[in-house]
């Protein structure tokens, strides 16, 4: 029997003071959908995830959820008001027999839930919005950058609770490899319609370009049809014009669909552009280390850099990527060892924690006020790259609009504020360029713009990201921060580290804090030789492979069917996929559960 949807929504429309931002919209989530939600930046993703959670009212149409289901939505920028502790407000809805799952979550984001809120980083406080849907465990969890803020330890962590989860999701996340890896649908927001298909995100860029090469035919046919009548309009009609104002009629409508046809909106007219060429050598880095009191920092590092490296940076938060960026380009002094600068060096830095933005100025004024892009005497132009252009002008190939540009900063999003940063550091001419985390909140397109011009760029590259995707695309070079200070140089990106790194030091999994404390904690929650995340799994597990058992024992009746291929060919095929996944999960669970009571018995 089927089941009834999770929710649906019928005949939507929605307007913010303009343009509208859907108009007769549909959408069904069913029972176990893990949908991946793909715009551009400003599309409405998030605006319709609000509309899907029942936060945002439309002006139009119905919003039906199916009885008894349970709807979570993390929030963006929660509102901790009232809370002496992320995990009081991370436990709020629990009972308080369930608080632990809350201490579970917490190991696996990496923030201590001990922490007061007004003391928290934006980048905690959303973990802790994180923690509270995956403890709540909705029928439908609806997540908005889940991996922003994450480190890759975490982001591996709720990729494997997300794979696990028998529930029901829709994920805007801009980490190709995260959504390729979790999703079998896609929801596509173009110029407000939402299309749908039943395959993943691994198929949507081919998808996308097949809809946008259909569309571009249509348009050009109609453009054809258009000329060719408009020809006759002005050459045949006057013999005849009573009887053919019909076809005058016909054209008039030709162009009037051809006029409602909604342009796409193009890439952001990014560029980079090196200054004075560098010197062969770029920073050489000799045995430097760095400690905070007792904590170590770095061990004794050494690297060389020449021009045109592109270097990432990977690690856990917190273990010092920054400090270690710090360094090599001269902001902060070394305990000991010393880095050696190149000849002609022209820095250019994008600052994570954006505070080269002002929120309460608009975008104008933070663009005239940057040292770097203020052209004398002028106040409505800007300095890009030796050439002065109008603030405006210089906005729009950023894809801001006139009234944006008159806007504060605050009201961006965190995809425009993105953008914004990339504005201010392409406009200078540079042959270093500094990116800490500068993936964070931008769409696909963008995405795909900037890495290729970082590909083209002639200077060199200094890279911190979470994003395993970019890393491969860009990075020549690796430096991997392996634990208690330990950073060491591994050649290519994210996954020929992987197949580098030793085996008996993972370090995506490796502690920011020492392993004997981590090891010690663990032991005094669990009360044995297993982590309180392993003692709690190792009870759950015997009911995970029960239910993984019976659903390969229905899959297998199922299959039994010998008409079922010639009858149903895609069933077959999907319950085919589906046994198989179920086997392979069913012999982790077996091989991990023997592996958890072995340790146990330690």
């Amino acid at each position: 029997m089927a089941r009834a949807p999770l929710l649906q929504l019928s005949d939507i429309s929605l307007t913010f003071g303009g343009d509208p931002v859907f108009s007769g919209l549909d959408l069904v989530v069913q029972p176990g959908d893990r949908v991946a939600l793909v715009g551009r930046n400003g599309s409405g993703k998030s605006t319709l995830m609000k509309v899907m959670a029942g936060l945002v009212e439309p002006d139009r149409g119905a919003r039906v959820l199916s009885p008894g289901t349970t709807v979570g939505y993390m929030e963006q920028e929660p509102t901790m008001d009232g809370f002496a502790t992320l995990g009081d407000f991370a436990a709020s809805t629990l009972d308080e027999a369930e608080r632990y799952r809350i201490e579970m979550v917490a190991e696996g984001l990496t923030f201590d839930p001990d922490t007061d809120p007004a003391k928290a980083s934006g980048g905690e406080r959303r973990r802790a919005a994180l923690a509270k849907l995956l403890a709540e465990a909705p029928e439908l969890m609806l997540l908005d950058e889940p991996t922003n803020h994450l480190d890759i330890r975490a982001i591996a962590w709720l990729e494997d609770q997300l794979r696990s989860t028998r529930a029901g999701y829709v994920l805007i996340s801009h980490d190709r490899a995260f959504l390729r890896n979790l999703t079998r649908a896609t929801l596509w927001i173009d110029r407000g319609a939402v299309r749908r298909q039943e395959k993943g995100f691994a198929d949507f860029e081919d998808w996308r370009d097949r809809v946008w090469d259909e569309e571009d035919t249509q348009r050009h046919k109609l453009d054809r049809k258009i000329k060719a009548e408009g020809r006759w309009a002005v050459e045949g009609i006057s013999a005849r014009r009573k009887r053919n104002q019909g076809r005058v009629r016909a054209l008039q409508q030709l162009r009037d669909d051809r006029s409602g046809m909604i342009r796409r909106q193009g890439t952001a007219a990014m560029a980079l552009e090196q200054g004075s060429q560098s010197g062969k050598k770029v920073i050489e880095a000799e045995a430097i280390t760095k400690s905070y009191g007792d904590h170590e920092i770095l061990r004794p590092f050494s690297i060389r850099i020449g021009r045109g490296d592109r270097v990432a940076f990977v690690g856990p938060n917190g273990v010092g990527k920054t400090t270690l960026l710090r360094m090599l380009t001269g902001e902060l002094a070394p305990d000991a060892g010393r880095v050696r600068h190149g000849t002609n060096l022209e820095i250019a830095v994008f600052d994570q924690a954006r505070a080269q933005l002002d929120g309460d100025m608009t975008l104008w004024e933070n663009l005239i006020g940057s040292p770097d892009m203020r052209v004398s005497g002028a106040a409505d132009q800007v300095m890009v790259r030796g050439t002065p252009r109008h603030v405006v002008g210089y906005l729009k190939d950023f894809l801001f609009s006139e009234a944006q540009a008159r806007a504060p900063v605050r009201a961006l999003s965190g995809g425009e504020k993105a953008r914004l940063l990339l504005a201010k550091l392409m406009a200078k001419q540079s042959n270093l360029l500094v990116l800490d985390e500068p993936t964070n909140d931008l769409d696909i397109e963008t995405l795909d713009l900037l890495q290729d011009l970082l590909g083209d760029y002639d200077g060199t590259v200094l890279l911190v990201s979470h994003d395993r995707d970019f890393l491969d695309r860009v990075a020549s070079q690796t430096v991997a921060f392996e634990g208690q200070g330990r950073a060491a140089v591994y050649a290519g990106g994210w996954t020929d580290y992987q197949s580098q790194k030793p085996a008996q030091t993972p370090p995506e999994t490796a502690p920011a804090t020492p392993a004997r404390t981590v090891r010690a904690q663990d032991r005094s929650r669990s009360g044995g030789g297993l982590s309180f995340t392993e003692a709690h799994r190792l009870k759950t597990l015997p009911d995970d492979i029960a239910r993984l058992e019976a659903e390969i024992s229905k899959l297998e009746s199922l299959l039994s069917d010998p008409e079922l291929f010639t009858r149903e060919p895609v069933k077959f095929r999907k319950a085919t996929e589906a046994l198989a996944d179920r086997q392979a999960r069913l012999s982790a669970a077996e091989d991990e559960w023997l592996t958890l009571t072995d340790r146990a018995e330690v």
